[in-house]
């Protein structure tokens, strides 16, 4: 669905988006169901009771909204729909989008062909060097140069591609400057090129915002290339997101017998392209086929409402591993739409967290 929304329509569809217990998979089974954020919104007191809440589920209201839209409006950001043309392409082709983005700078680079460059934040000279060395070369090649703005290697790439255009992709709101050594990389991020978060701005971030800040990094790019990373590492939840979402995967190669190189090696072992230079990210994305808009939503979705049989049924079947939505249908032996409309209410209840990728679990 692709359409420019009315301030009425942007206001709801904000809403929404902040409303409790609405991610971006419950966001997008409330819009195909729906269709209009605002009756999404009326629509959500009943659903939450239907699956199973007893208390009140928060919805920002009216003035909320607004606040957050000045706010940004006083940053120079613009916010931007999934639904809105100006949204990234690469980022709405995902299942699901990110309902909505924040960007502070010149938004028109979204629109460029992107590679992310992650990794170490305590990176070695060498690896520093590399990165800031890719980057400048993929931003001749045409490409715009995606990261996190964390130190090490994410500073490094941002500082190779800041003449020809760089995108950082912020936990916080995007006023939020972390670390906040990195003010003057930011600033010059802002003119060079573009800072995006799904967060309001204001917002500090923590621990849990740097797993959805590393998949929109992924989304928006069409290949990532980890430079170095130890095994438990942000840079690595980046890479397996992206292959997931169908991304290229690279990973440079390091010594064994330092750890950092430990998280990209193994990146390799598991089938990661090689990258020692620009050529081989060329080379990986010589085959790669271009996103394509996503398809219309029905306004309403006609399939019959779900019983609390099937409820349940569905609550009794999850448990905190995540299982797909299929397997469920399978289960259940109900028709999708009514499972999913179903596991969509468990989710608003709060009895269900609802995963991209088509997963689910029991929260």
């Amino acid at each position: 669905m692709i359409q420019a929304l009315s301030d009425a329509q942007r206001r709801d569809w904000l809403r929404l988006v902040r409303t409790e217990n609405v991610g971006p998979v419950t966001f997008a089974q409330l819009i195909a169901r729906f269709g209009e954020p605002s009756l999404a919104l009326a629509a959500l007191p009943d659903l939450a009771r239907r699956g199973g809440r007893t208390a009140s589920l928060k919805v920002p209201g009216v003035a909320e909204a607004e606040r957050e839209l000045a706010a940004g409006e006083a940053l120079g950001a613009r916010m931007l729909a999934a639904c809105e043309p100006a949204f990234p392409l690469p980022l709405a082709a995902l299942d699901p989008p990110p309902p909505l983005l924040w960007a502070r700078g010149d938004t028109r680079i979204l629109s460029r062909p992107a590679v992310a460059i992650v990794g170490a934040r305590v990176a070695s000279a060498a690896a520093q060097r590399f990165a800031r060395g890719l980057a400048a070369e993929l931003g001749r090649a045409g490409f715009v140069v995606v990261s996190g703005m964390a130190r090490g290697i994410d500073a490094a790439a941002h500082e190779g591609a800041m003449a020809t255009g760089t995108v950082a992709v912020l936990g916080g709101g995007v006023d939020d400057v972390y670390p906040p050594e990195h003010r003057t990389l930011y600033d010059r991020i802002l003119e060079a090129g573009c800072v995006v978060s799904e967060n309001e701005p204001g917002r500090i971030a923590v621990a849990r915002d740097f797993p959805r800040r590393n998949r929109i990094i992924a989304g928006l790019s069409r290949a990532v290339v980890v430079v170095e990373a130890e095994l438990r590492s942000g840079s690595l939840i980046t890479a397996r997101l992206a292959g997931e979402q169908g991304r290229e995967v690279l990973a440079v190669p390091g010594s064994p017998l330092d750890p950092r190189a430990r998280g990209t090696n193994d990146l390799l072992r598991q089938g990661a392209a090689i990258c020692e230079g620009v050529d081989d990210v060329l080379r990986a994305l010589e085959g790669l086929r271009g996103f394509e808009a996503p398809g219309a939503t029905p306004y309403r979705d006609p399939t019959p409402e779900p019983d609390d049989g099937l409820r349940k049924r569905l609550a009794d079947l999850l448990s905190p591993t995540p299982v797909s939505r299929d397997e469920l249908v399978r289960a259940t032996g109900a028709p999708a739409p009514m499972v999913f409309a179903a596991l969509t209410e468990l989710a608003l209840a709060g009895r269900a967290e609802l995963l991209p990728g088509g997963m689910v679990a029991r929260i």
